[in-house]
């Protein structure tokens, strides 16, 4: 399948940046930005899509490796010397997460395809409003399948990375929503006493975003603390993780990979498609 014929294109037209639907969608999408750090693109894939994306999101994930531990809301070993102990910066949850790393997606996966599609970057520069994105360099951390199962979850945290690109692909049986508190801190004010409310249990500020199969997300994370409330149930999770920066040659450490996807050193050429299981 062609990957225009995955999207949506009489809503989303990214193949032509002079169509008004394309300039429509990218104000629409920048203002969502601006205003709670999140730009969501509904319906992004069609029907037919999504029901292939699942499927081989399905069959992709029995390669995906589970990681599971507790960190803080900033994702860093905390000084315990430096904050006293309630601080939001010693305080930890709990996550655990599978993932399957982008050397072992297969050259056939739609979305590989997706990912490496140079219309979808155009789009998402202009949204971005950026001159030029750059696909991550790493092998592991520039295309993620990310697999949530049973018990599995996300605590309260910020991003290290100035935006997320995530497309919805299957929604869990219960729980797994994304919940955000958008701008909660700025490069000028961390506002400790907020966060420390959020993670005392006050989320009367909390947004839920929906997780809707076949939705393109664009957030930034870095100002707005989010989660991935707990899954139950039999049906898993099933997210793709695009990633892209505004600098080029973007790599992960050799402990983040050891710890994501449970080695250091990539398979060196992805498979065409993977035997089934």
């Amino acid at each position: 399948m062609d990957v225009l014929d995955m999207i949506e294109t009489r809503r989303y037209s990214i193949h032509s940046s002079l169509a008004p639907e394309y300039r429509e969608t990218v104000l629409n999408a920048r203002q969502q930005l601006r205003e709670r750090g999140a730009a969501e693109l509904p319906g992004f894939l069609t029907p037919s899509a999504v029901q292939l994306f699942t499927e081989d999101a399905t069959y992709v994930s029995n390669r995906a490796y589970r990681s599971e531990g507790m960190g803080t809301p900033y994702l860093e070993t905390p000084d315990d010397g430096q904050w006293p102990a309630s601080h939001p910066r010693r305080l930890q949850s709990r996550s655990r997460v599978s993932a399957v790393g982008y050397d072992l997606i297969p050259l056939t996966s739609p979305l590989r395809l997706l990912y490496e599609d140079e219309d979808v970057r155009r789009f998402l520069e202009a949204i971005l409003d950026v001159p030029v994105l750059f696909r991550y360099a790493d092998p592991f951390g520039a295309l993620n399948l990310s697999v949530m199962d049973e018990d599995d979850e996300l605590g309260w945290h910020f991003d290290q990375t100035d935006f997320v690109v995530s497309l919805a692909i299957q929604s869990a049986e219960q729980g797994g929503d994304f919940e955000v508190v958008p701008n909660i801190r700025s490069a000028r004010d961390e506002r400790y006493d907020d966060v420390q409310r959020l993670l005392n249990g006050d989320e009367i500020e909390v947004v839920t975003l929906p997780m809707v199969p076949g939705t393109l997300l664009i957030f930034r994370g870095r100002h707005s603390i989010h989660r991935v409330t707990p899954v139950s149930g039999h049906t898993p999770r099933l997210v793709g993780l695009l990633g892209f920066d505004t600098s080029e040659g973007t790599m992960s450490s050799r402990e983040l990979r050891i710890d994501r996807y449970g080695r250091s050193d990539a398979f060196g050429e992805p498979p065409i498609e993977w035997p089934s299981p």
